[in-house]
């Protein structure tokens, strides 16, 4: 057995649910590498990484390398003596950095790779209707999530599960599956299985704004599990017509109801206490939303303030 000196690397939330389960299972970690801090926000704040908040709470040395072909940092990281680095979320590393630990470099990826190699695995998983996801933790190579694999654990996704509850559940997962690697790891007891490529790999690409739009044209299973897919963020959205006034709503839960229906597509149905969009065989209970300047609500409460016309149509 030999003792593992860690350098882990990653940035958002969920690489901090996996750095807290290394650290509670009394492995030793030499430093924690995370994102520069940038300014975020109307007022333009510097903001520290959610990998960041929580090394400086737990007394952890950090690095945050603007270039990670910067020869001041590869000093750095070398001092370190670590044996192993593993990396959550993080960024493409080169080759410098990942083949430098004597016992690797090796990634957790938030699918069951091949599938939804890339940017945003959790979400498109939802987006896609699939029925199950995983994580897959595997040594880094020089190329996208491509590298030989060691573990992959498997998880179901529920009917209606939206991406911040799947997320946290995979973070769960993660935990696991990252301690259980480490050990095998420590224990000198690792295999690993190549990667197959097949013609019909499922992507994750990155999200921007056009690939979160609603088209609703497409079928109303299709646009709620976009909806769910893209909730809490950066959420679904569409263009609200009604008049003069166009307004660009996000949307954050709905519900698909399937419906025999002569309305167009698009269509905006409003009562006391619900805002529907039809579309092909049924309708789109839009459950909480978000108008320009406003915050989150739910429809009732949006019906309270707002009037739509007999006009208004969801683009």
């Amino acid at each position: 057995m030999e003792q593992l000196k860690i350098v882990f690397m990653g940035t958002p939330d969920f690489a901090v649910g996996i750095l807290d389960s290394i650290l509670k299972n009394n492995y030793e970690i030499v430093g924690v590498i995370t994102a520069a801090d940038k300014p975020a926000g109307r007022g333009q704040k510097i903001k520290y990484s959610a990998v960041k908040e929580y090394a400086l709470e737990h007394n952890l040395k950090l690095l945050q390398p603007t270039n990670l072909k910067d020869d001041n940092f590869i000093a750095e990281l070398k001092s370190l003596n670590a044996n192993l680095q593993v990396v959550v979320a993080f960024r493409m590393l080169p080759k410098i950095v990942w083949e430098m630990p004597k016992l690797g470099t090796f990634n957790l990826h938030a699918s069951l790779l091949p599938d939804y190699r890339g940017a945003a695995p959790i979400n498109w998983a939802i987006i896609n209707g699939d029925q199950k996801t995983g994580v897959t933790t595997f040594f880094i190579d020089d190329k996208i999530d491509t590298g030989a694999m060691i573990l992959s654990k498997e998880i179901a996704i529920s009917p209606d599960e939206n991406a911040e509850s799947l997320h946290d559940r995979l973070m769960d997962l993660g935990s696991e599956t990252v301690i259980e690697t480490l050990n095998l790891i420590e224990n000198q007891k690792v295999t690993t299985q190549i990667q197959q490529d097949t013609s019909d790999l499922k992507t994750a690409h990155k999200l921007h704004k056009e690939n979160c739009k609603i088209d609703w044209t497409q079928s109303g299973t299709s646009i709620f599990n976009l909806i769910r897919g893209l909730s809490p963020y950066p959420a679904a959205w569409f263009v609200l017509q009604d008049k003069q006034k166009e307004l660009q709503v996000k949307v954050y839960k709905a519900l698909w109801q399937e419906e025999l229906h002569h309305l167009k597509i698009g269509s905006l149905i409003t009562d006391k206490n619900s805002i529907k969009v039809a579309v092909e065989n049924g309708f789109l209970f839009l459950l909480e939303l978000q108008l320009p300047g406003k915050k989150k609500m739910n429809s009732k409460d949006i019906l309270n303030g707002t009037t739509f016309s007999n006009e208004a149509k969801a683009c």
